[in-house]
């Protein structure tokens, strides 16, 4: 087998073995975060005492909503020791897979009454679910940062990252809904009592078991089928503090906004597609048909995802939340009037589902252009922080729709021994009160917030985008009322010193003079004087050593100031701000001091063309004013990233 052969044999495998990762992780996810609480309610306390069954439950969902709002003060930590992990193995594997066993195993071990103490030592068995409870999240935790945090690593290859990451994302799409597909008539089948369709203790353990076997071994396999490239590139300065998290919410009060419509988005949804089994087993009288959702969830759920770029290319995004919310909406209207009706249940809860991936990716979205609305109005950029917002709020939606269903289910009569015959109408309208009336409530406060207060598009991002291209370079010579140099927190700022420097192109292609290119702002040299060029490769190089001062979310342009103060900006192609990071990757981190030819960034030309953008790479000294310029290569010139193209002289250093 040949070299060639070999390398394609280990990219298969590695995209094989993470997109399995991915299956294995979302499937623990749902079972944990979506029917671990039926078996609470329905199945872990049958004593006989219906008092004493409903006040163990009522503990038992406090601990679980408690302890998940605790887990969000300990994952800054978590993110912290696997930044410091060094190993034989790399930084992120020892976590997959030994935090995927140790919750998989523990995971499965709260699908039991723990020997029967549940009954006869009912407060030691809250001691040690509790105990055995925050170890598990603790380690999926670890499992669920090394897991998303290892993609970079797997590959420094533009192209081949997108791949993986799209093979990675259907499999999680696939693992988080296929749970819902199996769930119940693998829990019958394995169960010795059918008991009205819910299955038994037995039956949920065996499936739970499974469950987690399929999380431990995919992640067994994204240690064994994977490599973690090792490079300076891949080390992250930057740590995640609460404390920090709140700072940048208060002061960006874009970021706020979208993260409060979010939290009332997220806590609704939740708790919908958390009573949807509840709904089937005790309203239909037919858990077994909550197979069919599951199986159309899985299906569209793929499709869905994968569609969002096309709607992106055709309409703005807030016309594509405001589209999704009002499925979203129609869809949970139609599930709340369809009483036992299968057909239109279906149809309601399809309606309810499609749209939530896509609503997921605006908010998405919008939080990353948030980085920039930050960085211009603060002063200073928070991408890590930022971007940090979203896992917290789906966390803690999770635990209070979690807190929620506990006392719901009591006081639907939806706990151990119930069936769908033995539930009174009050009981049916209490819970449909719940599972409909509060998310409407919940969504319509998220839209009134999304409507009132985010006022971040893309036309706005665009602008701003634009905006910082413009000023970052000239704030590193700006002074304040005290005469002191403006810069990012915590950064030292080089001042210009004596010499000549020569600067290569930072990619191949053919030079074309500046003003002739079709920006403006930067053939009018108000972006600073410099040069461009026509690529024929998407891999950009330091051009001299620097530091990285600028950084964008959507990945198409870097600012750097070389070690003799020269602030240069590379700009990959006209308006590709627009394209919001697609078909960009990064190889640096803001502060990141580099060398002189190493990689700074590839872009898929392809890309950029199939937008209809112009895929010119703009190179501009934006402190011109500090300098002289001297041309060294004409117009229309084939340059490598080795030939020098333009001269820099600081003014008062020539004679």
């Amino acid at each position: 087998m040949n070299n060639s052969s070999k390398s394609q044999e280990h990219v298969g495998r590695a995209r094989f073995a993470y997109s399995m990762g991915a299956f294995g992780h979302d499937a623990f996810y749902a079972l944990l975060s979506t029917y671990f609480i039926m078996y609470v309610t329905g199945h872990l306390f049958h004593s006989g005492n219906k008092a004493f069954n409903d006040h163990m439950i009522l503990w038992i969902t406090t601990i679980i909503a408690v302890l998940r709002i605790i887990e969000l003060l300990i994952d800054p930590m978590i993110g912290n020791a696997i930044d410091r992990t060094h190993t034989r193995w790399g930084k992120f594997k020892p976590w997959v897979v030994g935090g995927g066993i140790i919750s998989a195993v523990i995971l499965a071990a709260l699908f039991t009454p723990l020997g029967g103490l549940n009954v006869s030592s009912p407060y030691l068995y809250l001691i040690i679910f509790a105990i055995l409870y925050i170890i598990m999240d603790i380690f999926y935790s670890f499992n669920d940062v090394g897991f998303w945090s290892m993609l970079p690593a797997l590959s420094f290859n533009s192209h081949e990252r997108d791949k993986i990451a799209t093979f990675a994302r259907v499999g999680s799409t696939v693992g988080g809904q296929i749970v819902g597909f199996v769930i119940m008539p693998m829990v019958l089948f394995f169960s010795a009592n059918q008991n009205g369709g819910t299955g038994d203790d037995r039956g949920w353990f065996i499936f739970a078991a499974i469950i987690a076997a399929i999380a431990a071994i995919t992640a067994v396999g994204v240690g064994l089928g994977t490599h973690e490239q090792q490079s300076l590139l891949r080390e992250n300065k930057e740590q995640t503090k609460l404390k920090d998290v709140f700072k940048v919410l208060v002061k960006n009060d874009q970021l706020f906004s979208i993260a409060m419509s979010y939290l009332f988005y997220t806590t609704g949804i939740t708790l919908v597609n958390s009573m949807e089994l509840y709904y089937f087993t005790y309203i239909l009288g037919n858990a077994k048909a909550f197979s069919i959702l599951g199986g159309l969830n899985t299906v569209v759920g793929v499709i869905s995802v994968l569609t969002f770029p096309m709607f992106t290319n055709k309409i703005s995004r807030r016309k594509l939340f405001y589209g999704s919310i009002s499925m979203l909406a129609l869809g949970l209207l139609i599930f709340a009037f369809a009483g036992h009706s299968l057909v239109m249940v279906l149809i309601g809860a399809e309606l309810f589902f499609i749209p939530q991936p896509l609503v997921f990716l605006v908010v998405l979205m919008t939080i990353t252009d948030s980085v920039e609305y930050g960085q211009l109005k603060l002063g200073h950029r928070d991408e890590s922080l930022t971007l940090s917002v979203r896992p917290l709020l789906d966390k803690f939606a999770g635990a209070v729709s979690g807190w929620i269903i506990g006392p719901t289910a009591i006081a639907a009569g939806m706990t151990a021994g119930a069936t769908a015959s033995s539930l009174s109408a009050s009981g049916v309208t209490t819970f449909k009160l719940v599972m409909f009336l509060a998310p409407a409530i919940m969504l319509a406060i998220s839209v009134i917030i999304f409507a009132t207060k985010v006022k971040l598009d893309e036309k706005m991002h665009a602008k701003i985008v634009a905006e910082l291209e413009q000023t970052w370079g000239k704030e590193l010579n700006k002074s304040d009322d005290e005469g002191t140099i403006i810069a990012d927190e915590d950064e030292s700022v080089s001042t210009p010193k004596p010499g000549v420097t020569e600067i290569p192109a930072p990619v191949a292609g053919t030079v074309v003079d500046l003003k002739n290119v079709s920006d403006p702002a930067f053939a009018n040299g108000s972006m600073g004087q410099g040069f461009a060029i026509k690529p024929s490769d998407g891999k950009v190089y330091a051009p001299f050593s620097g530091t990285v001062r600028a950084t964008f979310s959507t990945r198409h342009a870097v600012g750097l100031v070389s070690d003799n103060g020269i602030a240069l900006l590379i700009h990959i192609g006209i308006d590709t701000v627009k394209l919001h990071g697609t078909g960009f990757v990064t190889y640096f981190h803001k502060g990141q001091h580099v060398a002189k030819g190493d990689e700074l960034m590839e872009f898929w030309d392809p890309t950029i063309k199939k937008a209809g953008l112009d895929d010119t790479v703009i190179v501009t000294v934006t402190n011109s004013e500090e300098f002289n310029f001297k041309q060294l290569i004409s117009a229309n010139q084939e340059v490598t990233t080795t030939d020098n193209v333009m001269e820099v002289t600081k003014k008062d250093q020539e004679k």
